[in-house]
């Protein structure tokens, strides 16, 4: 019989690991053996349960089981068990979201939605800091996620569906908050970490108690070598804290921001290249970068005017910056864009008895934005329309400023002993004003005309530009017994358009005539908990008008139409005291409704599935406290098949995934832990794309280890 110190005699390797699926399953069961010592009765794992209280919904803390819709919660003890070097990591943990990861830190985003590329992707979703939005609702960034300290997360809450009702523009397909630790436990926590491709991470906490909160501070550093050639990056998260009593209520006050310094790597190309060992961890746009900074302040003010009536205050002020390589370009012009903005968020909370509960609230927001182009040099591999089109020099150069406010409601009334309903509705009025510190039109920086009808690049004169939305939601939510309910809800969201979208313009558009996109949506759900079983099951279905994209002209068009009905759930079993079972994913179907030629040289017919958008997204989660001190997990995602283009002619198969971590206490104030990401060794890709003719990809990571040590002062 294998002892538990024969199990540490095998070589470890940080770069490839072992091969074959029984050492996999050998390495887990000693391991769990060696550090478990006598095995004892340990606490249960987590379990969701029905008065988890949940604060994104409703804007304030709410039961799970008082929520007319839909809130997945990744706790913090979820989190620290992940340890995610990428937030995409974690996100499979909440159904019907995917966070596609790029290169080093980018991502793309998917929640009850295709993953969104191109014109109408970025501000599809609403990416919030303890309540308050990360960007202004006309300025986003596909990439939102990376300025948020994620990796040390006191829980983060995701909402699928449109949230406009409360949080307005951007609230299309869903939103995720990010909240902060909470103070008291732990007071103190430091931890080191190494793993693959030169992997380093630093951690700490530093806080007060529940008595005495004093200033918090939490923060990271990390380098990564890069999976891939010349894709390493270097990132700095902080987060201060200090809260307590003032002027006769509750004040909080918070800093946060972010520093990443990266090297890119590009798309691969060529059918199934993600599948060649060499090839896919080649870089064909050597040299590529995103540099990357933000800082955010935000000062919450909560006080009781009476038993009955609660005032809440959100003042902030926000800053980011970003220059990158646009690598996906011919040329691979240099973008470098920046905002600084600033808003409050009023809100009243009133207790009506047995009528039920009122939110009466109001926010404000001002921005100024600036973005700039430029091309180093001349195109030397490309067609002559295409090197004369895309000159060398600055392409687009302007300034924005943005006004925003808003008005809503949401009231809340039971009905008997079973019966609950809510209403929401929010207006909300944005405004542009749009400086060109360039010439007008599509000539070159110097005024010179372009061959073949025109430079690519058109740039509007000044002008102003406003838009208004109004959302509606209503819901129904009835208790079925003490242990379950079900709820119907209806409501609309819409999206703005972004800055981008109406004044970074091609040659054949010199005004962009864009409507807010619209998304319907109903959903209807059911919850049950009871002993050792949770589910959670939502069915969806969506409608979406005035969806913003690119023409066959290059000309940016809003009269895009697609329909999204799907099916999530989250089912748990408590199999024994310390065994548990999770099982999330989704079903769901994402068609176009309407007919065009569209840039690319696609074209989109009506009933055909829209590009990038699997069918199914399953993850089976088994975890095992082996004692008192230590646990593990075994985690599978199964990834459905999807096209990779919108006029559905190429096809990604899909791939499955094992991870597995493990943690332990071996003293009282210290902890190890393991996590092999990829254990099987998978070949697959993060996404997968057919354009212009070529297949393209972005490779998935190799098997990889990480080693932690950290050390907790409670």
């Amino acid at each position: 019989m294998r002892s538990a110190s024969d199990c540490w005699t095998w070589r470890f390797v940080t770069e490839r690991g072992w091969r074959a699926p029984r050492a996999s399953a050998a390495l887990w069961l000693c391991l769990s053996i060696a550090l478990s010592g006598p095995i004892t009765a340990g606490n249960p794992p987590d379990r969701v349960e029905l008065d988890t209280v949940t604060v994104t919904s409703t804007r304030t803390a709410t039961p799970l089981r008082e929520l007319a819709g839909n809130t997945a919660r990744i706790d913090k003890e979820t989190i620290e068990r992940t340890a995610h070097t990428h937030v995409s990591e974690l996100m499979f943990r909440s159904p019907g979201t995917w966070i596609v990861r790029g290169s080093g830190q980018e991502h793309l985003t998917a929640i009850r939605s295709p993953v969104l590329t191109g014109a109408g992707a970025c501000g599809g979703f609403l990416f919030l800091e303890d309540g308050i939005p990360t960007r202004p609702a006309g300025f986003c960034n596909v990439n939102d996620l990376l300025e948020i300290n994620t990796e040390q997360a006191g829980a983060i809450e995701v909402v699928r569906g449109p949230g406009s009702a409360l949080y307005g523009s951007n609230a299309l397909h869903g939103l995720v908050n990010v909240l902060s630790p909470e103070f008291g436990t732990p007071t103190k926590e430091v931890a080191v970490e190494a793993g693959s491709w030169d992997y380093y991470r630093g951690r700490f906490l530093i806080g007060g108690t529940d008595e005495d909160p004093g200033i918090q501070a939490w923060g990271h550093v990390e380098r990564d070598g890069g999976f891939r050639d010349d894709s390493g990056y270097d990132q700095a998260k902080l987060n201060l804290a200090s809260e307590g009593a003032a002027f006769d209520g509750h004040l909080r006050l918070a800093v946060s921001g972010s520093h990443l310094r990266q090297d890119t790597a590009g798309f691969i190309f060529g059918e199934d290249a993600y599948q060649d060992k060499d090839q896919r961890k080649s870089n064909p746009v050597a040299g590529a970068y995103r540099n990357a900074d933000s800082a955010r302040l935000a000062a919450i003010y909560d006080r009781e005017l009476d038993a009955e009536t609660r005032v809440e205050a959100r003042n902030y002020l926000r800053h980011s910056w970003m220059r990158f390589q646009q690598h996906f370009l011919p040329g691979m012009p240099i973008e470098e864009n920046g905002q600084q903005s600033v808003g409050t968020q009023v809100a009243l909370h009133r207790d009506l008895g047995p009528a039920g509960a009122l939110v009466l609230g109001t926010d404000l927001e001002y921005m100024d934005g600036f973005l700039k182009e430029t091309q180093a040099e001349t195109i030397s591999d490309g067609s002559d329309f295409l090197i004369e089109t895309r000159p060398v020099g600055k392409h687009y150069d302007y300034d924005v400023r943005s006004w925003q406010s808003a008005a809503y409601a949401h009231y809340a009334r039971p009905f008997g002993q079973a019966w609950r309903a809510t209403l929401g509705l929010r207006y909300e009025y944005l405004r542009y004003d749009y400086d060109n510190q360039m010439l007008d039109g599509n000539t070159r920086d110097d005024g010179t005309e372009c061959g073949f009808g025109g430079c690519l690049f058109n740039r509007p004169s000044d002008r102003d530009d406003s838009f208004h939305g109004l959302a509606p939601k209503l819901g129904l939510l009835t208790r079925l017994s003490a242990d379950s309910e079900a709820y119907v809800s209806l409501s609309r969201g819409f999206r703005f358009p972004q800055a981008t979208e109406l004044y970074r313009l091609q040659r054949q558009q010199s005004v962009a005539d864009l409507d807010p996109v619209r998304l319907d949506s109903a959903e209807l759900g059911a919850r049950y908990a009871r002993g050792g079983i949770f589910a959670d099951v939502a069915a969806f279905y969506m409608e979406k008008n005035d969806a913003i994209f690119r023409d066959a002209q290059g000309i940016n068009e809003s009269d895009g139409e697609t329909r999204h009905v799907g099916l999530e759930y989250l089912l748990g079993w408590q199999l024994l005291d310390d065994l548990s079972l999770t099982l999330s994913g989704t079903w769901a179907r994402h068609t176009y409704r309407f007919n065009r030629d569209v840039s690319g040289g696609e074209t989109i017919k009506r009933g055909d599935d829209v590009d990038t958008a699997p069918r199914h997204l399953n993850t089976l989660l088994a975890r095992w406290n082996f004692s008192a001190h230590g646990s593990t997990e075994l985690e599978w995602i199964s990834m459905g098949s999807y096209y990779m283009d919108a006029a559905n002619s190429a096809k990604y198969s899909g791939h499955n995934l094992v991870n597995l971590r493990l943690q332990q206490w071996f003293a009282p104030r210290w902890q190890g832990a393991i996590r092999i990401t990829n254990l099987l060794d998978e070949n697959y890709a993060e996404r997968a794309d057919f354009a212009f003719g070529d297949y393209r990809y972005f490779p998935g990571r190799d098997r990889a280890v990480f080693l932690e040590l950290r050390y907790r002062d409670d």
